[in-house]
């Protein structure tokens, strides 16, 4: 790669850190406001309740957008550090060994319980109130992906977060 490209790619991935801190954030704040778990009579008898429901689907699409953001960033990483990036299989391997995640079946659990939002229009609030639930357990995985990864990217890269204007804020996730 000459020299600007490289400069042009790892300033990318800044970037790419500096979202995952941004989303991780305002998924933990959307979180907070729920008294978790839901019971699925308590989601019934609120099924008006349109603060409630607009929080919902925050959850839901930062959850998504963390994912996406953090799959990207792991895809690019691993590119800059010259491992193969062909498969996102292999990219999630690669980061599995490194530890950034636990275990690839993790992952996928999570992109499953989130693609169920995206194709499922449940009027059944036991599966509205299971499928948040999920949700909320499985955020913490993607936070702690996230620190990690972070981590991983200032350590075997020299790369952080393009600002910090985010990074007191996601520590606080951990707190």
């Amino acid at each position: 790669m000459s020299q600007d490209l490289l400069h042009e790619q790892q300033h990318y991935l800044a970037q790419l850190l500096e979202a995952i801190q941004r989303c991780a954030w305002f998924l933990h704040r959307s979180d907070a406001k729920i008294n978790w778990p839901i019971d699925p009579e308590w989601l019934s008898e609120h099924k008006k309740d349109v603060d409630l429901f607009e929080t919902l689907a925050a959850i839901n699409e930062r959850f998504a957008k963390l994912q996406d953001s953090l799959a990207s960033a792991m895809r690019h990483s691993a590119l800059l550090a010259g491992e193969s990036s062909d498969s996102f299989l292999k990219v999630l391997a690669f980061f599995e060994k490194q530890g950034v995640i636990d275990a690839t079946s993790d992952w996928q659990r999570c992109r499953a319980v989130r693609n169920m939002a995206a194709h499922d229009y449940a009027t059944h609030y036991a599966e509205i109130a299971e499928h948040f639930n999920l949700l909320h357990e499985l955020a913490d995985v993607l936070f702690h992906a996230a620190r990690r990864l972070i981590a991983w990217s200032d350590e075997q890269l020299g790369i952080s977060p393009a600002s910090q204007d985010f990074s007191p804020e996601f520590e606080r996730i951990f707190v």
